[in-house]
């Protein structure tokens, strides 16, 4: 899947999208998230030896792809595609320099890419890839590419014709050396940072192109603190496997952490990526000892007597959760558990999400003022706030 050359918007017209919902041919979930990064091979190292993500394949100039360099990384159900410029010119390079690290494209696997890519882009979607087959001996994907937010993607893979794992060209690798144990399986959720009274726009983008419905929203009120506050809305597919919040800033008193993405990404884009891990203690305990660190979540969180009538009984002590930092939340389905990790790039706007769920199908409501002023402390100590 060769990466396109255009860093154009996704509404083509510059209008509002559609505001009802169309019926979208189905999508299957997310089939991988890609990374456009300054130096792939050292990426791709940090996510295997740091975040216990296994190297299972590479391509590059070697294999006649001349412009970039690819690293197919997996953990569990989570696959991600690190991509690097081997030119000056190309677009991982170009769009690095202007984002930095980050995420350029959440991929959809879907048999209808010809009738999706259709359907969005009647709708004004910006289509930065027609369909068009990928081949090599393993048999032939089905590939298109449309244009969101910023200057992010959704490429919608058709796999059922490709009997290889993941994409053609890649010379399948084994681990790397020192690597951590795999620690998550799954992909919750990503979020998105949009501008100032640009939420509902984009809502109805992916309630028309993609026949998204809305699963949860969060007011100013919800999500505020003293200095500062946002507006959040998750979009999701019918099925629940693809959940994307999207956040824009809220007025407050100082500089919220979507106003500092948005400065420093220039311009929207996917802030973290939320991963599913089965114990997050022990999660948190190998990543720390790796280097990997979190939000410092202020010890007066677990001596709030509020705390332990909200969340009832779970399977960890309090106190196991206090000297880690991971913040409990629950909900009428059960309840969950989540840290945050710092940015995991050079510029604050990109990190990391752990969840455990216990059953809960919210997003931690409950913790939403802590991990705030979480956030808070930390651009205040970059003098960002």
């Amino acid at each position: 899947m060769s990466p396109d050359t255009t860093l154009s918007k996704a509404w083509s017209s510059g209008g509002a999208a559609p505001s009802q919902p169309a019926g979208a041919p189905p999508l299957d979930g997310i089939d991988h998230v890609r990374l456009y990064v300054g130096n792939a091979k050292q990426t791709a190292y940090f996510l295997s030896t740091s975040f216990g993500m296994t190297v299972c394949g590479y391509r590059g100039p070697e294999g006649g792809y001349r412009e970039h360099c690819d690293y197919w990384l997996e953990s569990g159900r989570v696959r991600f595609l690190v991509t690097g410029g081997a030119a000056p010119g190309a677009t991982a390079t170009t769009w690095a320099a202007a984002h930095g690290d980050g995420v350029c494209d959440i991929a959809f696997t879907t048999r209808h890419v010809d009738e999706l890519y259709e359907h969005a882009t009647g709708l004004g979607a910006c289509g930065y890839e027609p369909p068009h087959d990928e081949t090599d001996e393993h048999g032939t994907i089905r590939v298109a590419s449309i244009g969101t937010y910023g200057h992010l993607r959704h490429t919608l893979v058709d796999r059922s014709k490709y009997r290889a794992k993941f994409l053609p060209g890649f010379d399948v690798v084994g681990p790397l050396p020192n690597q951590a144990p795999q620690l998550f399986h799954d992909i919750d959720h990503t979020v998105g940072c949009v501008e100032l009274g640009e939420l509902e726009r984009w809502v109805r983008f992916y309630q028309s192109a993609f026949g998204f419905g809305r699963f949860a929203e969060f007011t100013g009120d919800d999500i505020a603190t003293e200095y500062s506050a946002l507006m959040s809305t998750v979009v999701a597919d019918g099925s629940g496997r693809i959940k994307l919040p999207l956040n824009e800033p809220a007025p407050g008193r100082r500089r919220s952490q979507i106003d500092e993405y948005l400065q420093y990404h220039d311009g929207p884009g996917v802030q973290h990526i939320a991963l599913i891990t089965s114990d997050i203690v022990a999660a948190v305990d190998v990543l720390r000892e790796r280097g990997v660190t979190f939000l410092r979540t202020p010890l007066t969180y677990y001596d709030d007597p509020v705390l332990a009538a909200r969340i009832g009984e779970i399977r960890l002590p309090v106190a196991e959760l206090r000297s880690r930092g991971i913040l409990v939340d629950r909900d009428e389905d059960g309840y969950l558990l989540q840290i945050f990790t710092n940015p995991i790039v050079d510029r604050p706007t990109m990190f990391i999400e752990l969840i455990e769920r216990n059953g809960a199908t919210g997003f931690g409501k409950g913790n939403f003022k802590a991990l705030f002023e979480a956030v808070e402390r930390e651009q205040a100590r970059r003098g960002n706030l």
